[in-house]
């Protein structure tokens, strides 16, 4: 009875705020509100992020086509039994060849009759795939979403403009985006994109996006070709960036501390003066 009435106030109080109020006004009441204290921080907060995500597109929020944990068509049930324990994910992609070529996916749930039957483990994973659904990676989050709940299914399989696999969304990824980080008991410590070190150096995650580098450094790191620091460095370079190998960009430089053959994983960046900027090569190896 308290949820409802506690339920039922929050509605009464964004009926009362929105009363009257044109599309263009929305945001700027929800703030006036939570700072008038007529709404929680927390509610505010979720209002806000709700009106955002008619902002967002899947390829912001997807995991990376390099992050994705799937196996391949020709493992047996037991293999992805395997796949489903160590991973703790309820449900894993299936690719044929190679991963750009993604057929199905299992579910746990699936797999649960079949563990207790040995004798199907050596089976083929067709026995218990089912159909991946497939969306571009442009698709607006919030049509993701109303597609999520028509079609009864929470994960999906993100494409590029020429048909590869870009990546996965998945419903939680969706929600997070408006409540903030849901961990449950499998979920790894995310480690920080952006550690900062001291006012003038940062250590990055290859995946630290630019615009939050900027507004911790007071960097100016925009590019209209890719989102990160890792995707910027090997921009600029034309290739995947060594460790050791270190970059000027603007007023700071930035040393790759760790990268393999497919991605740059760690990033030194230090704010420079002016004056050191200025007589200091874009890019020179350490």
């Amino acid at each position: 009875m308290d949820g409802a009435s506690e339920g039922g106030s929050f509605w009464h109080k964004i009926s009362r705020l929105f009363n009257g109020k044109g599309a263009d006004n929305v945001e700027q009441a929800i703030i006036e509100a939570s700072q008038d204290g007529e709404l929680e921080a927390a509610e505010g907060s979720m209002l806000l992020n709700i009106l955002h995500l008619d902002d967002l597109q899947v390829q912001d929020i997807m995991t990376p086509r390099t992050d994705i944990i799937a196996i391949s068509a020709d493992c047996g049930i037991a293999a992805a039994i395997d796949a489903i324990m160590d991973s703790g994910h309820s449900r894993i992609p299936i690719y044929r060849d190679n991963r750009d070529n993604i057929v199905g996916i299992i579910y746990a749930k699936d797999l649960l009759r079949e563990a207790m039957t040995p004798e199907n483990h050596d089976k083929p994973i067709s026995r218990v795939m089912r159909p991946a659904f497939f969306v571009p990676e442009t698709k607006d989050v919030l049509e993701l979403l109303n597609e999520f709940k028509t079609k009864k299914t929470h994960l999906a399989v993100i494409l590029d403009e020429y048909g590869g696999t870009s990546g996965l969304v998945s419903i939680e990824d969706v929600l997070e985006e408006i409540v903030g980080d849901i961990e449950d008991e499998h979920d790894a410590p995310r480690e920080a994109e952006i550690v900062q070190l001291d006012n003038e150096s940062a250590r990055l995650a290859g995946r630290a996006h630019l615009e939050d580098i900027d507004e911790v450094l007071g960097t100016d790191l925009d590019s209209d070709e890719v989102d990160t620091i890792g995707g910027l460095l090997s921009h600029v370079a034309g290739r995947l960036p060594r460790p050791g190998e270190e970059f000027v960009l603007g007023n700071a430089s930035f040393r790759v501390e760790e990268a393999d053959n497919k991605q740059v994983h760690k990033v030194l960046a230090r704010k420079l003066s002016q004056k050191s900027a200025d007589s200091r090569e874009s890019v020179s190896n350490a």
